[in-house]
């Protein structure tokens, strides 16, 4: 792996490691199951066809592009400016409409995934319609949190799917997780049964400094060079973030995470059907993504 960095500094190399490659596990749901318990996570490689995973993000980089973002041709270099308010005023709307083209949902609730989640799920599993689809920028990043808080209000049998849209590498800023963090009982009682829209004197947000984490609990902080193809799952329980992009080629990374459940459980319709409310009930409008490229992100 390249240099990881957290808010500007580098992750010492005695907190920084490697996320366990289960890829030789795929076809064994019961050894897949065992993994996400032991672990708190399932990092697979080449699950979706790179080719496909290609057009999805060529499809995503085509709307950035149109709207000022994106260098034509570059495969992903930003421009450092947009026009997205100027061309899209209502951002909600262009940003639902980004997220659902046709390519790009192809890869992000295609059979290839599905087929991983059936095995986790040991059954059928529904994927959420609402995605979660981020587009980073040098000098940005996600601070750590549980996805409990968001995603449990009817239960918590919910998994995340993270894919990267091309390659990531550690410079990139890609997903890190904290290691062992599914186990720490103190910290996930705390979030146990929170909802970040009905209780609003809490936050989800468990600290950006991932660094000063990983220290305070003697954990490492795992991550890996992504390809485009790559996926890693974990449950709601499992603490994660992103490192920061540091790359200076000034390609953007393109990722998504969507949330999968069996389908036999209820369903929250906030994250569901034609036009899902998301968290707070503000469409895709509420999501990072939604702003601008040249404007910061809040802390999730």
């Amino acid at each position: 792996m390249g240099r990881a960095e957290v808010k500007g500094r580098v992750v010492p190399a005695a907190l920084l490691g490697e996320l366990v490659d289960a890829t030789g596990l795929r076809a064994d749901g019961a050894a897949l199951r065992d993994r996400l318990a032991a672990d708190g996570y399932v990092f697979l490689r080449n699950v979706i066809d790179p080719a496909a995973v290609a057009a999805g993000r060529a499809e995503i980089l085509a709307r950035l592009e149109a709207v000022g973002e994106i260098v034509p041709g570059s495969d992903g270099v930003f421009t450092g400016t947009s026009r997205r308010r100027e061309m899209a005023p209502d951002l909600g709307a262009f940003w639902q409409s980004v997220s659902e083209g046709p390519e790009f949902r192809a890869v992000s609730h295609g059979p290839a995934v599905s087929e991983v989640m059936a095995a986790i799920a040991d059954g059928p599993v529904q994927a959420q319609d609402y995605v979660f689809l981020r587009v980073g920028v040098p000098g940005r990043a996600t601070g750590l949190h549980f996805d409990a808080p968001f995603f449990t209000r009817m239960h918590d049998q919910v998994w995340t799917v993270w894919l990267p849209l091309g390659d990531a590498s550690v410079e990139q800023g890609p997903l890190v997780v904290v290691e062992g963090s599914h186990r720490w009982e103190d910290a996930i009682g705390q979030v146990r049964g929170f909802d970040v829209v009905r209780d609003t004197t809490r936050k989800a947000d468990f600290g950006a400094d991932a660094i000063a984490v990983a220290q305070s609990r003697g954990a490492r902080l795992l991550t890996a060079d992504f390809r485009a193809g790559d996926l890693i799952l974990f449950g709601m329980y499992t603490l994660h973030g992103s490192l920061d992009h540091h790359d200076t080629s000034g390609r953007v990374r393109v990722s998504c995470d969507v949330r999968w459940q069996s389908a036999a459980m209820p369903l929250d319709p906030r994250y569901f059907g034609a036009n899902p409310g998301g968290t707070t009930g503000a469409g895709y409008g509420e999501l990072n993504g939604a702003k601008p490229l040249d404007q910061p992100w809040h802390v999730r």
